[in-house]
Protein backbone atom coordinates (compact mmCIF):
# COMPACT_ATOMS: atom_id res chain seq x y z
CA UNK A 1 0.00 0.00 0.00
CA UNK A 2 1.28 3.40 -0.98
CA UNK A 3 1.44 6.60 0.78
CA UNK A 4 1.91 10.04 -0.47
CA UNK A 5 2.64 13.12 2.25
CA UNK A 6 2.61 16.68 0.94
CA UNK A 7 4.35 18.18 2.97
CA UNK A 8 7.14 15.53 3.08
CA UNK A 9 9.87 17.72 4.52
CA UNK A 10 7.69 18.92 7.45
CA UNK A 11 8.99 18.56 11.15
CA UNK A 12 6.16 16.35 12.16
CA UNK A 13 7.04 13.47 9.22
CA UNK A 14 8.87 10.97 11.29
CA UNK A 15 5.94 10.54 13.80
CA UNK A 16 3.67 9.52 10.95
CA UNK A 17 6.86 7.11 9.82
CA UNK A 18 7.64 5.69 13.13
CA UNK A 19 3.55 5.25 13.64
CA UNK A 20 4.43 3.17 10.11
CA UNK A 21 7.33 1.35 11.21
CA UNK A 22 5.24 -0.35 14.33
CA UNK A 23 2.52 -1.63 12.11
CA UNK A 24 3.24 -5.36 11.30
CA UNK A 25 -0.24 -6.23 9.70
CA UNK A 26 -1.29 -7.29 6.27
CA UNK A 27 -2.06 -4.74 4.25
CA UNK A 28 0.25 -2.08 5.55
CA UNK A 29 2.10 0.46 3.91
CA UNK A 30 4.91 -0.64 1.89
CA UNK A 31 6.13 2.30 0.06
CA UNK A 32 6.05 6.35 1.73
CA UNK A 33 6.55 9.14 -0.73
CA UNK A 34 7.91 12.27 0.16
CA UNK A 35 6.87 15.39 -1.62
CA UNK A 36 7.66 18.82 -1.01
CA UNK A 37 9.06 21.61 -2.75
CA UNK A 38 11.83 22.53 -0.98
CA UNK A 39 14.63 20.00 -1.68
CA UNK A 40 16.61 20.59 1.33
CA UNK A 41 14.06 20.27 3.98
CA UNK A 42 13.07 16.46 1.88
CA UNK A 43 16.88 15.61 2.51
CA UNK A 44 16.54 16.30 5.93
CA UNK A 45 13.11 14.34 6.78
CA UNK A 46 14.23 11.21 4.69
CA UNK A 47 17.46 11.18 6.54
CA UNK A 48 15.84 11.23 10.15
CA UNK A 49 13.17 8.38 8.27
CA UNK A 50 16.42 6.13 7.34
CA UNK A 51 17.66 6.35 10.63
CA UNK A 52 14.62 5.88 12.37
CA UNK A 53 14.67 2.66 10.32
CA UNK A 54 18.03 1.38 10.39
CA UNK A 55 17.49 -2.06 11.74
CA UNK A 56 14.76 -2.72 11.09
CA UNK A 57 13.16 -5.58 8.39
CA UNK A 58 10.85 -4.67 5.50
CA UNK A 59 10.51 -1.12 6.80
CA UNK A 60 8.21 0.72 4.57
CA UNK A 61 10.41 2.25 1.23
CA UNK A 62 10.85 6.13 1.92
CA UNK A 63 10.89 7.98 -1.93
CA UNK A 64 11.54 11.74 -1.58
CA UNK A 65 10.30 14.36 -4.99
CA UNK A 66 9.67 17.73 -5.85
CA UNK A 67 7.30 16.59 -8.19
CA UNK A 68 3.74 17.05 -6.86
CA UNK A 69 2.15 14.42 -9.72
CA UNK A 70 4.88 12.55 -9.46
CA UNK A 71 4.04 11.68 -5.45
CA UNK A 72 0.14 11.23 -6.25
CA UNK A 73 -0.37 9.35 -9.04
CA UNK A 74 -1.55 5.69 -8.05
CA UNK A 75 -1.29 6.73 -4.29
CA UNK A 76 -3.44 4.60 -1.77
CA UNK A 77 -3.74 7.12 0.88
CA UNK A 78 -2.63 10.96 0.38
CA UNK A 79 -1.60 12.50 3.88
CA UNK A 80 -1.77 16.24 3.56
CA UNK A 81 0.43 18.34 5.87
CA UNK A 82 1.22 21.68 4.06
CA UNK A 83 1.97 25.10 5.42
CA UNK A 84 1.89 27.47 2.91
CA UNK A 85 4.62 30.43 3.86
CA UNK A 86 6.37 28.11 6.12
CA UNK A 87 6.86 29.19 9.71
CA UNK A 88 7.32 32.87 8.95
CA UNK A 89 4.36 33.07 7.18
CA UNK A 90 3.10 31.65 10.64
CA UNK A 91 5.03 34.18 12.69
CA UNK A 92 3.76 37.07 10.16
CA UNK A 93 0.45 36.12 11.01
CA UNK A 94 1.25 36.53 14.64
CA UNK A 95 2.57 39.63 14.74
CA UNK A 96 -0.21 41.59 12.37
CA UNK A 97 -2.51 40.75 14.48
CA UNK A 98 -0.90 41.48 18.10
CA UNK A 99 -0.53 44.82 16.55
CA UNK A 100 -4.29 45.71 16.31
CA UNK A 101 -4.80 44.13 19.90
CA UNK A 102 -5.95 40.78 18.49
CA UNK A 103 -5.64 37.21 18.59
CA UNK A 104 -2.61 35.79 16.08
CA UNK A 105 -2.93 32.28 16.77
CA UNK A 106 -2.58 30.33 13.59
CA UNK A 107 -6.07 28.49 13.85
CA UNK A 108 -8.20 30.53 15.43
CA UNK A 109 -9.22 34.12 15.10
CA UNK A 110 -6.89 36.37 12.56
CA UNK A 111 -4.28 34.36 12.47
CA UNK A 112 -6.81 31.35 11.18
CA UNK A 113 -8.06 33.18 9.02
CA UNK A 114 -5.14 35.00 7.81
CA UNK A 115 -3.49 31.03 7.05
CA UNK A 116 -7.15 29.74 5.85
CA UNK A 117 -7.02 32.33 3.01
CA UNK A 118 -3.39 31.65 1.44
CA UNK A 119 -4.10 27.70 2.54
CA UNK A 120 -7.25 27.45 0.57
CA UNK A 121 -5.85 27.99 -2.67
CA UNK A 122 -2.97 25.60 -2.37
CA UNK A 123 -4.80 22.80 -1.37
CA UNK A 124 -7.78 22.97 -4.14
CA UNK A 125 -4.72 22.75 -6.65
CA UNK A 126 -4.00 19.43 -4.44
CA UNK A 127 -7.11 18.48 -4.40
CA UNK A 128 -7.55 18.89 -8.02
CA UNK A 129 -4.51 17.00 -9.15
CA UNK A 130 -5.55 13.86 -6.44
CA UNK A 131 -8.69 13.78 -8.55
CA UNK A 132 -7.00 13.05 -11.43
CA UNK A 133 -4.20 11.26 -10.29
CA UNK A 134 -5.15 9.35 -7.69
CA UNK A 135 -8.99 9.26 -7.80
CA UNK A 136 -9.44 6.13 -5.60
CA UNK A 137 -7.27 7.75 -3.01
CA UNK A 138 -8.29 8.39 0.46
CA UNK A 139 -6.98 11.66 1.24
CA UNK A 140 -6.06 12.59 5.41
CA UNK A 141 -6.06 16.33 5.98
CA UNK A 142 -3.98 17.40 8.64
CA UNK A 143 -3.23 20.87 6.84
CA UNK A 144 -4.42 23.95 9.41
CA UNK A 145 -6.90 25.23 9.97
CA UNK A 146 -7.94 21.54 9.50
CA UNK A 147 -11.47 22.04 9.41
CA UNK A 148 -11.85 24.55 6.54
CA UNK A 149 -9.32 22.88 4.68
CA UNK A 150 -10.71 19.40 4.83
CA UNK A 151 -14.70 21.61 4.37
CA UNK A 152 -12.52 23.02 1.16
CA UNK A 153 -10.86 19.69 -0.76
CA UNK A 154 -14.14 17.86 0.11
CA UNK A 155 -15.87 19.95 -2.64
CA UNK A 156 -14.08 18.49 -5.06
CA UNK A 157 -13.01 14.94 -3.34
CA UNK A 158 -16.80 14.57 -0.88
CA UNK A 159 -16.00 11.98 1.64
CA UNK A 160 -13.35 10.84 0.45
CA UNK A 161 -11.05 13.77 2.25
CA UNK A 162 -11.35 13.21 6.31
CA UNK A 163 -9.54 15.41 9.05
CA UNK A 164 -7.85 14.69 11.47
CA UNK A 165 -6.47 16.50 14.89
CA UNK A 166 -4.51 15.26 18.21
CA UNK A 167 -6.07 18.07 20.47
CA UNK A 168 -9.45 15.37 21.20
CA UNK A 169 -7.44 12.31 21.33
CA UNK A 170 -5.23 14.26 24.38
CA UNK A 171 -8.55 15.56 26.24
CA UNK A 172 -10.15 12.17 25.64
CA UNK A 173 -7.17 10.59 27.17
CA UNK A 174 -6.40 12.80 29.87
CA UNK A 175 -9.95 12.97 30.66
CA UNK A 176 -10.30 8.90 31.20
CA UNK A 177 -6.99 9.09 33.21
CA UNK A 178 -8.36 11.80 35.71
CA UNK A 179 -11.38 9.30 36.42
CA UNK A 180 -9.36 6.17 36.76
CA UNK A 181 -9.60 4.58 32.99
CA UNK A 182 -7.56 4.18 30.19
CA UNK A 183 -8.31 5.47 27.49
CA UNK A 184 -9.48 2.95 25.51
CA UNK A 185 -12.05 1.87 28.01
CA UNK A 186 -13.80 5.39 27.93
CA UNK A 187 -16.39 6.91 25.05
CA UNK A 188 -15.89 9.91 24.48
CA UNK A 189 -18.81 12.66 23.96
CA UNK A 190 -17.27 14.86 21.76
CA UNK A 191 -19.09 17.45 19.47
CA UNK A 192 -17.62 20.98 17.56
CA UNK A 193 -15.81 22.09 15.24
CA UNK A 194 -11.88 21.35 14.90
CA UNK A 195 -10.33 23.06 17.30
CA UNK A 196 -13.93 24.58 19.05
CA UNK A 197 -15.30 21.62 20.76
CA UNK A 198 -16.34 20.36 24.03
CA UNK A 199 -16.26 16.81 25.86
CA UNK A 200 -19.76 16.55 27.42
CA UNK A 201 -19.92 12.70 28.45
CA UNK A 202 -17.17 10.18 29.42
CA UNK A 203 -18.37 6.95 29.54
CA UNK A 204 -16.69 4.41 31.02
CA UNK A 205 -18.43 0.51 31.30
CA UNK A 206 -21.91 2.40 30.70
CA UNK A 207 -21.83 4.99 33.26
CA UNK A 208 -21.27 8.72 32.18
CA UNK A 209 -18.18 9.26 34.48
CA UNK A 210 -18.13 13.37 33.61
CA UNK A 211 -20.34 14.21 36.55
CA UNK A 212 -18.36 12.49 39.24
CA UNK A 213 -15.05 14.11 37.06
CA UNK A 214 -17.08 17.56 37.94
CA UNK A 215 -17.51 16.96 40.92
CA UNK A 216 -14.18 16.21 42.43
CA UNK A 217 -11.73 19.32 42.39
CA UNK A 218 -8.81 17.45 42.90
CA UNK A 219 -9.57 15.47 39.71
CA UNK A 220 -10.01 18.47 37.48
CA UNK A 221 -6.94 19.85 38.82
CA UNK A 222 -4.96 17.18 37.98
CA UNK A 223 -5.53 17.34 33.79
CA UNK A 224 -4.42 19.97 31.97
CA UNK A 225 -7.67 21.74 30.68
CA UNK A 226 -8.98 21.30 33.94
CA UNK A 227 -5.87 23.51 35.03
CA UNK A 228 -6.47 25.57 32.30
CA UNK A 229 -10.17 26.51 32.66
CA UNK A 230 -10.49 26.33 36.45
CA UNK A 231 -12.95 23.89 38.46
CA UNK A 232 -15.67 26.47 38.57
CA UNK A 233 -16.45 27.47 34.71
CA UNK A 234 -16.07 23.52 33.82
CA UNK A 235 -19.19 23.42 36.22
CA UNK A 236 -20.57 26.52 34.78
CA UNK A 237 -20.28 24.30 31.29
CA UNK A 238 -21.28 21.22 32.12
CA UNK A 239 -18.59 19.74 29.66
CA UNK A 240 -14.78 20.49 29.22
CA UNK A 241 -13.71 22.56 26.54
CA UNK A 242 -10.65 21.95 23.75
CA UNK A 243 -8.17 23.58 25.11
CA UNK A 244 -7.98 25.92 22.16
CA UNK A 245 -11.67 27.67 23.57
CA UNK A 246 -9.10 29.14 26.43
CA UNK A 247 -8.58 31.65 23.65
CA UNK A 248 -11.86 32.54 23.47
CA UNK A 249 -13.34 32.36 26.94
CA UNK A 250 -9.95 34.36 28.36
CA UNK A 251 -9.06 36.08 25.73
CA UNK A 252 -7.79 39.24 27.03
CA UNK A 253 -5.50 37.88 28.85
CA UNK A 254 -4.24 35.22 26.55
CA UNK A 255 -3.85 38.29 24.05
CA UNK A 256 -1.90 40.79 26.64
CA UNK A 257 0.10 37.50 27.36
CA UNK A 258 0.74 37.29 24.00
CA UNK A 259 1.72 40.89 23.06
CA UNK A 260 4.40 41.53 26.05
CA UNK A 261 6.02 37.80 25.27
CA UNK A 262 9.35 38.16 24.21
CA UNK A 263 8.54 35.92 20.85
CA UNK A 264 5.40 34.65 19.98
CA UNK A 265 4.84 31.04 19.29
CA UNK A 266 5.83 30.97 15.57
CA UNK A 267 8.92 32.89 15.67
CA UNK A 268 9.99 30.22 18.17
CA UNK A 269 9.43 27.59 16.13
CA UNK A 270 10.75 29.09 13.55
CA UNK A 271 13.94 29.33 14.99
CA UNK A 272 13.76 26.16 16.57
CA UNK A 273 13.18 24.03 13.26
CA UNK A 274 15.84 26.53 11.24
CA UNK A 275 18.67 24.68 14.04
CA UNK A 276 17.26 21.28 13.22
CA UNK A 277 17.32 21.19 9.69
CA UNK A 278 20.70 23.63 9.40
CA UNK A 279 22.28 19.92 11.52
CA UNK A 280 19.41 17.45 11.21
CA UNK A 281 19.62 13.62 12.70
CA UNK A 282 17.12 11.58 14.49
CA UNK A 283 18.42 12.81 17.95
CA UNK A 284 18.36 16.78 17.22
CA UNK A 285 14.62 15.93 15.78
CA UNK A 286 13.97 13.87 19.17
CA UNK A 287 15.39 17.08 21.48
CA UNK A 288 13.39 19.88 19.30
CA UNK A 289 10.15 18.32 19.06
CA UNK A 290 10.39 17.14 22.91
CA UNK A 291 10.95 21.10 23.58
CA UNK A 292 8.40 22.22 20.89
CA UNK A 293 5.51 19.69 22.92
CA UNK A 294 7.11 20.83 26.44
CA UNK A 295 6.22 24.51 25.20
CA UNK A 296 2.65 23.78 23.97
CA UNK A 297 0.35 26.52 24.75
CA UNK A 298 2.63 27.77 27.09
CA UNK A 299 1.34 31.41 27.29
CA UNK A 300 -2.43 29.90 28.09
CA UNK A 301 -0.97 27.93 30.53
CA UNK A 302 1.11 31.04 32.31
CA UNK A 303 -2.22 32.71 32.06
CA UNK A 304 -4.10 30.65 33.89
CA UNK A 305 -1.13 29.11 36.26
CA UNK A 306 -1.61 25.72 34.70
CA UNK A 307 2.02 24.94 35.24
CA UNK A 308 4.17 22.47 33.39
CA UNK A 309 2.69 19.94 31.14
CA UNK A 310 2.26 16.75 32.46
CA UNK A 311 5.07 14.04 31.10
CA UNK A 312 2.16 11.39 29.65
CA UNK A 313 1.51 15.09 26.98
CA UNK A 314 5.46 14.99 25.99
CA UNK A 315 5.46 11.77 24.45
CA UNK A 316 4.14 10.87 20.65
CA UNK A 317 0.59 8.77 20.57
CA UNK A 318 -1.40 11.55 18.95
CA UNK A 319 -2.15 12.68 15.44
CA UNK A 320 0.08 10.35 13.98
CA UNK A 321 -1.72 7.00 15.81
CA UNK A 322 -5.14 8.64 14.74
CA UNK A 323 -3.58 8.60 11.33
CA UNK A 324 -2.30 5.37 11.72
CA UNK A 325 -5.99 4.17 12.82
CA UNK A 326 -7.68 5.59 10.26
CA UNK A 327 -5.92 4.16 7.44
CA UNK A 328 -6.55 0.97 8.88
CA UNK A 329 -9.77 0.64 9.25
CA UNK A 330 -10.46 1.59 5.77
CA UNK A 331 -7.72 -0.39 3.84
CA UNK A 332 -8.18 -3.51 6.32
CA UNK A 333 -12.01 -2.96 6.88
CA UNK A 334 -10.88 -3.21 11.20
CA UNK A 335 -13.79 -1.15 11.84
CA UNK A 336 -12.22 1.88 14.56
CA UNK A 337 -14.36 4.48 16.37
CA UNK A 338 -12.52 7.91 16.11
CA UNK A 339 -12.64 11.46 16.25
CA UNK A 340 -12.55 12.98 12.66
CA UNK A 341 -13.43 16.22 10.85
CA UNK A 342 -15.92 15.11 8.45
CA UNK A 343 -19.18 16.51 6.51
CA UNK A 344 -22.34 17.05 9.12
CA UNK A 345 -24.85 15.09 6.85
CA UNK A 346 -27.67 15.79 9.42
CA UNK A 347 -25.57 15.31 12.56
CA UNK A 348 -25.72 18.86 13.84
CA UNK A 349 -29.29 20.23 13.07
CA UNK A 350 -27.81 23.69 13.41
CA UNK A 351 -25.80 23.56 10.50
CA UNK A 352 -25.92 21.99 7.18
CA UNK A 353 -25.10 19.03 5.01
CA UNK A 354 -21.89 20.16 3.75
CA UNK A 355 -20.51 21.74 7.44
CA UNK A 356 -17.36 20.04 8.23
CA UNK A 357 -17.78 19.15 12.07
CA UNK A 358 -15.21 17.22 14.93
CA UNK A 359 -17.66 14.54 16.21
CA UNK A 360 -16.85 10.33 16.62
CA UNK A 361 -17.19 8.48 13.83
CA UNK A 362 -17.15 4.52 13.33
CA UNK A 363 -14.55 3.84 10.27
CA UNK A 364 -14.62 1.04 8.49
CA UNK A 365 -13.91 0.18 4.38
CA UNK A 366 -16.50 2.55 3.11
CA UNK A 367 -14.55 5.37 5.33
CA UNK A 368 -16.17 7.46 8.14
CA UNK A 369 -19.68 7.77 9.62
CA UNK A 370 -20.62 10.31 12.23
CA UNK A 371 -22.45 8.88 15.18
CA UNK A 372 -25.17 10.13 16.26
CA UNK A 373 -25.19 12.92 18.70
CA UNK A 374 -27.39 15.38 20.97
CA UNK A 375 -27.36 18.70 20.12
CA UNK A 376 -24.65 21.18 20.54
CA UNK A 377 -25.48 22.40 24.43
CA UNK A 378 -27.19 26.36 24.05
CA UNK A 379 -23.49 27.56 25.02
CA UNK A 380 -21.74 26.50 22.15
CA UNK A 381 -24.30 27.19 19.62
CA UNK A 382 -23.47 30.78 18.92
CA UNK A 383 -19.84 30.18 18.86
CA UNK A 384 -20.17 27.16 15.88
CA UNK A 385 -22.27 28.92 13.71
CA UNK A 386 -20.84 32.15 14.18
CA UNK A 387 -17.20 30.48 13.44
CA UNK A 388 -18.84 28.11 10.69
CA UNK A 389 -20.13 31.54 9.02
CA UNK A 390 -16.39 32.82 9.09
CA UNK A 391 -14.80 29.78 7.79
CA UNK A 392 -17.71 29.74 4.93
CA UNK A 393 -16.39 33.54 4.34
CA UNK A 394 -12.81 32.51 3.94
CA UNK A 395 -14.06 29.84 1.32
CA UNK A 396 -16.05 32.19 -0.70
CA UNK A 397 -12.64 34.94 -0.52
CA UNK A 398 -10.82 32.24 -1.99
CA UNK A 399 -13.02 31.40 -4.90
CA UNK A 400 -13.70 34.86 -5.68
CA UNK A 401 -10.79 36.62 -4.83
CA UNK A 402 -12.79 39.51 -3.10
CA UNK A 403 -11.40 42.30 -0.86
CA UNK A 404 -14.40 42.76 0.20
CA UNK A 405 -15.05 39.11 1.12
CA UNK A 406 -12.01 38.73 3.17
CA UNK A 407 -12.90 41.84 5.59
CA UNK A 408 -16.06 39.94 6.13
CA UNK A 409 -14.23 36.86 7.62
CA UNK A 410 -12.42 39.11 9.80
CA UNK A 411 -15.17 41.86 11.00
CA UNK A 412 -17.24 38.50 11.59
CA UNK A 413 -15.09 36.50 13.81
CA UNK A 414 -16.11 36.43 17.90
CA UNK A 415 -12.24 37.48 18.54
CA UNK A 416 -11.98 40.79 15.92
CA UNK A 417 -14.71 43.21 17.07
CA UNK A 418 -14.47 45.76 14.81
CA UNK A 419 -15.05 46.27 10.77
CA UNK A 420 -12.09 49.02 11.08
CA UNK A 421 -9.63 46.60 12.46
CA UNK A 422 -10.68 43.60 9.78
CA UNK A 423 -9.87 46.30 7.27
CA UNK A 424 -6.62 47.07 8.71
CA UNK A 425 -6.07 43.19 8.86
CA UNK A 426 -6.95 42.64 5.83
CA UNK A 427 -3.95 45.17 4.28
CA UNK A 428 -1.41 44.35 6.61
CA UNK A 429 -1.76 40.93 5.67
CA UNK A 430 -1.86 41.25 1.83
CA UNK A 431 1.07 43.57 2.45
CA UNK A 432 2.85 40.74 4.02
CA UNK A 433 1.90 37.90 2.44
CA UNK A 434 2.46 37.51 -1.15
CA UNK A 435 0.07 34.70 -1.65
CA UNK A 436 -2.64 36.89 -0.91
CA UNK A 437 -2.08 38.81 -3.75
CA UNK A 438 -5.16 37.11 -5.39
CA UNK A 439 -7.38 39.45 -3.42
CA UNK A 440 -7.44 41.90 -5.47
CA UNK A 441 -11.13 42.38 -6.67
CA UNK A 442 -13.65 44.40 -4.64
Amino acid sequence: MRLTILGGGGFRVPLVYGALLGDRGDGRVTQVTLYDPDPSRLTAIAGVLAEQASGLPDAPAVIATTEADDALRGADFVFSAIRVGGLDGRATDESVALAEGVLGQETTGAGGIAYGLRTVPVAMGYARRIAALAPDAWVINFTNPAGLVTEAMSRLLGDRVIGICDSPVGLGRRAARAVGAAPGEAWIDYIGLNHLGWLRGLRVAGRDQLPRLMADSEAIGSFEEGRLFGAEWLRSLGAVPNEYLHYYYFNRETVQAYRSAVRTRGAFLRDQQAAFYADPSLKSWDATRSEREATYMAGSRDVAGAGERAADDLGSGGYEQVALALMRAIARDERATLILNVRNRGTLSELDQDAVIEVPCLVDANGAHPYAVDPLPGHAVGLVTAVKAVEREVLAAADSGSRATAVKAFALHPLVDSVAVARRLVDGYTQQHPGLAYLNRK
